[in-house]
Formats: structure tokens, sequence, C-alpha cells
């Protein structure tokens, strides 16, 4: 068995512009000092990370590792949510949603999934470069609007929907197969993967892709009410990438899972700093262990209620208390005997060889 790497935290919530949030070294001293030995970072900002120049110089890359080991940190993951959802936008979010693109290709949805498609393929040359195995990043959603099906889904809408989302996504498997990375897809709300069956779906588009994977967030199935616990048991095979976040689902008699168009703090279901939800994280860490997740566990935070700087730093020994050291030997090995075959026929009362060939 293997044990889990970490505590690690995901940077994307606690970019700002004053030190030292603004740049990746003030960012890395900050939670070095919290107790933090990885970092996933984000590459949508190119102050913070260049995506382009990570892809194209080995030198900035190993530039960027050394000042982070100099912290006493590893780079977990690269993300791309940002430009991962822009791969595939329905419509009725163009204008919300491009704000995430470069300013060249606003308002132009084609160009902007071209420009998406090139920070994927960017993305995956610079994971190669800097060692890592794993990504982390969103799918995309062009079916999310018809997710409830009333007015009543015309047959094949979501099937179509799905071939083009795989269609869009095949070359970049490819392309990080080639990098020799795998791509862990956060299954999340407003993303057309966001549960077990969706990306079965996808799956099944993309030929069972042996680069498409999983981003496990156990948050976003505490507020599908679904079982978080046994999605592990069912697809931990592809679960390549972790985010430790908590949340909590309190329906009343006024609301229920879809929030009633509620701000965070009045909804059902809301995200917590972690501890201060619902998940099992002792259930989930225990399954970690016992199908040996080899990657790391990361911190994303998000809360409703506590203020970033507090999350973030009770999120390091919170992590920590829960990373099990898997044991290198069975617990009841002092009791162990070594006996011969003849001995365990004996145990078993089968007779030995030659009483089986007399016997005829």
């Amino acid at each position: 068995m293997k044990t889990i790497q970490g505590p690690a935290i995901f940077l994307a919530q606690f970019v700002g512009n004053r030190a030292p949030f603004d740049s990746l070294a003030g960012l890395a001293g900050w939670v070095a000092e919290m107790g933090y030995r990885g970092v996933q970072i984000p590459t949508n900002n190119p102050d913070l990370f260049d995506l382009e120049q990570a892809a194209q110089s080995q030198a900035y890359c190993d530039d960027v590792r050394g000042m982070l080991a100099d912290h006493g940190l590893a780079i977990t993951e690269l993300s791309t949510h940002l430009q991962g959802q822009l791969l595939a936008v329905h419509p009725a979010y163009d204008a919300l949603f491009d704000g995430f693109a470069a300013a060249s290709v606003r308002g132009d949805p084609q160009a902007r999934q071209r420009w998406a498609h090139e920070q994927l393929l960017l993305a995956a040359r610079a994971s190669r470069r800097l060692g890592l195995s794993a990504h982390a990043t969103f799918s995309g959603a062009l079916a999310w609007p018809y997710l409830y099906p009333w007015p009543q889904r015309p047959a094949g809408l979501v099937e179509q929907a799905f071939a083009e989302l795989g269609r869009r996504w095949t070359p970049i498997l490819n392309a990080f197969d080639d990098a020799g990375v795998d791509i862990g897809f956060e299954l999340h709300p407003g993303e057309d993967l966001h549960d077990g069956t969706t990306f079965e779906r996808f799956l099944e588009v993309v030929g069972q892709h042996p680069r498409a994977n999983i981003l496990y967030d156990p948050s976003h199935f505490v507020l599908q009410q679904l079982d978080y616990l046994q999605f592990l048991d069912f697809y931990h095979e592809r679960v390549k990438c972790f985010h430790v976040k908590d949340a909590e689902f309190n329906p009343t008699g006024r609301q229920g899972v879809y929030g009633g168009y509620a701000g965070w703090a009045e909804r059902a279901g809301r995200f917590r700093s972690l501890g201060d939800g619902q998940v099992d994280f002792k259930g989930i860490f225990s399954r970690m262990a016992q199908y040996d997740f080899e990657g790391w566990a990361v911190l994303e935070w998000e809360c409703c209620l506590k203020h970033p700087e507090q999350g973030a730093a009770q999120g390091a020994p919170f992590i920590a208390d829960h990373i099990i050291r898997v044991a290198d030997h069975a617990f009841d090995d002092f009791a162990a005997s070594a006996l011969s075959s003849d001995q365990h026929n004996a145990l078993l009362g089968i007779e030995n060889g030659a009483s089986r060939k007399q016997g005829g």
C-alpha cells in the first residue's frame, strides 16, 4: 500500500494584488510557513505562472521547481480549470465565461474555443517538463442547461452533446498521453462531467481513453447528495487527483438541492472550511489508503463564512492529521507461522500424496 502525499494547497483562491499573495514566490513562502508541502498551480495568470513559457522552456520550469524546493515545496499538479471550461461553452453562458479567456478572443466563441484548446496542449507539454504525472481541469459543458428534463429533452440531444465533447477532448487526451500525464476532470456542477454517470458517458465517447480520469472532490457530491464514499469503491482506479474540501447539506421545508437561487450563505448545500462541514474525511482517507492512491491531498479552500487565511492555516494540520501512514506489514504478522505443504494438508484433513496414490 502507498501513503498519500501532503498536505498541499490549491493556490487559485489566494491569489491577490498585495504581498505575499501577488507572486508565486510570495505564496510559496506563505504556505510553507503553514506546513504545506505541495502546491497546485493555476495557469490562467501569466504573472503567477507563465504557461506558454513553461511549455517551451525547460530552464523556466527548472527555475520554478527550484524556487519552490527552496521553500520545501513540490508542484502537485497544474490546473487549467478555467481553460477547460472554455473548451465547451453553451451559448447561454457566453457572456459570463468570456472573462476567463485572453482579451484577444473575447466576444468570439470560436476563437475562444481554439485558444482554450491551445492552452490545454501547452499544459500537457508544461506538465511533462515539470515531471508531473497528473493535471487538474474542468470538462466544459454543452448539455448543462438541459440537466432537468423539462421541457422534455429531444431524443438524442444528450448523446450528441457528449459526442461533441468527446470530439473536442480526444486530441487533448492524446497530447497528455504523449506527455505521460493523466487528466483529472473535476466532477463539478456546471460541467457536463459532474457525477459517475456522466463520467461513464464521457469514457464511452473517448473510447475508454486511459488518460481520461478524475479529480475527486467530495464537497460537490455532498451538494448533489451522492454517496461519495461508494464513489471511490466504483472509480478509485480512475481517481488521479484529490481536492480536500468540506461541505454541508441541511435541507429545509423551503429548499433542497437546487438552493432556490439563494446566495451561498443561505443555501441548503454550501461549502465550508475543513472540519466545519459534514464530509467524512476519515472514511475518505481510509479508502485512499486501501486503494493505493499515490497522489496528493490538496486543500481547495472555499467557505461562505470563514476568512480564507484562517481556513488555509487550519487546513495543513487537518490534512496532516488525516493522512494514514500505511503499514508495511500485517498487524498480526507477529503470530504468523511457516508450515510445509504437508502440514497444510494435515490442518485441512487432506491425505498426503502417497496416501492418495495408494488409495487409487
